[in-house]
């Protein structure tokens, strides 16, 4: 072999090498879970306990919503790694050592969050099975209602916030300008028009690219809350060169910024760029609700809240429950007689 076919076998190596370093395999399907189970892999059922107890996958572990376990209920930001060492100890999960597959339901944006805090407190991203329950009950893979307890496990966490930006690394990136941000919420809170936080907008310039484009079907859960649907089936995440697709316009080579409103939402996006070749992704954890706290931080579309107003809307639905409430109370005495 000449000396110019060694160098384009070696070049051609290397780039095999860097698209395998940057394809980074977290989301997977049915059979990958089935194959993750035979290896010893423990499975997250980031449910909460009345939808694990009504039937998971044989085997999975649960304990409590991964929502209510690793966010903070008023700044939704994670626990210490103290507390997350013993919920996760307590649960027997050695976020460490062992492989880790969560899921919930299909395309449940709560199991990318829940996958991600593995990563966050120091362990291996956790593999999502985008499918959830849905994909495995449609397979007539093996279900249970009793409970599975594993032996706790003692952990020692020393680091957080891995793979995660927070509220000034934010602004110093926007302020200095170039920075490729990603805002995965829905167009009306982009714009400011839905607002759920101290003011409404978006990081001065994110692009809106909302998590529920990665589906076939952005459109599915009102398809289903309108019983036009009587499925998941368009949760599915598209193909992967339509995924690329619709993130053209990004540099994969490039730190890539994506938030949502406190973290949960981006953590399907940010999964996802990790799987079609993205390099360098970051979630910032605080996300909107953090970034709009902070009033110096520069917003486009910037909408502050009416608070008078919401005082008003919140008075007048008070004086219709206590109007509710004395109509029933008269219809209950009536009934007594």
């Amino acid at each position: 072999m000449t000396m110019k076919l060694v160098r384009l076998a070696a070049g051609a190596l290397l780039a095999l090498g860097l698209q395998t370093a940057f394809a980074q395999n977290l989301i997977v399907d049915t059979a990958a879970v089935e194959a993750a189970i035979k290896r010893g892999a423990v499975v997250w059922d980031s449910r909460d306990a009345d939808d694990y107890a009504a039937g998971h996958i044989a085997g999975a572990v649960n304990f409590g919503a991964a929502g209510d376990l690793f966010r903070d209920a008023n700044r939704e930001d994670p626990p210490s790694a103290a507390v997350a060492a013993l919920l996760f100890g307590n649960a027997g999960i050695d976020i460490v050592n062992k492989e880790v597959v969560v899921y919930g339901g299909k395309g449940d944006p709560y199991a990318y969050y829940a996958a991600r805090m593995l990563e966050y407190y120091g362990g291996k991203h956790g593999k999502v099975y985008h499918g959830g329950i849905d994909d495995w009950k449609a397979a007539a893979k093996p279900m249970s209602t009793q409970a599975t307890t594993l032996p706790p496990v003692k952990l020692t966490l020393n680091a957080e916030r891995i793979g995660t930006l927070w509220t000034n690394d934010v602004i110093d990136r926007v302020r200095s300008g170039g920075a490729q941000i990603v805002d995965v919420r829905t167009p009306k809170e982009y714009n400011g028009e839905d607002v759920r936080a101290i003011r409404g907008g978006h990081v001065q310039g994110a692009v809106n690219l909302p998590y529920e484009g990665n589906w076939v079907d952005p459109a599915t859960p009102g398809k289903l809350a309108a019983k036009k649907v009587s499925n998941k089936d368009g949760m599915s995440l598209k193909p992967a060169e339509d995924l690329k697709a619709m993130y053209a316009k990004l540099d994969p080579a490039k730190e890539t910024v994506v938030y949502c409103q406190s973290g949960v939402r981006a953590s399907e996006t940010a999964a996802v760029l990790r799987d079609i070749g993205f390099s360098n992704v970051k979630v910032y954890e605080p996300s909107w609700l953090g970034y709009a706290g902070v009033l110096s931080a520069p917003a486009a579309d910037e909408v502050f809240v009416n608070v008078g107003a919401l005082n008003g809307r919140i008075g007048s639905l008070q004086n219709k429950v206590r109007s509710l409430e004395a109509e029933l109370a008269k219809l209950q005495q009536a009934g007594k007689r």
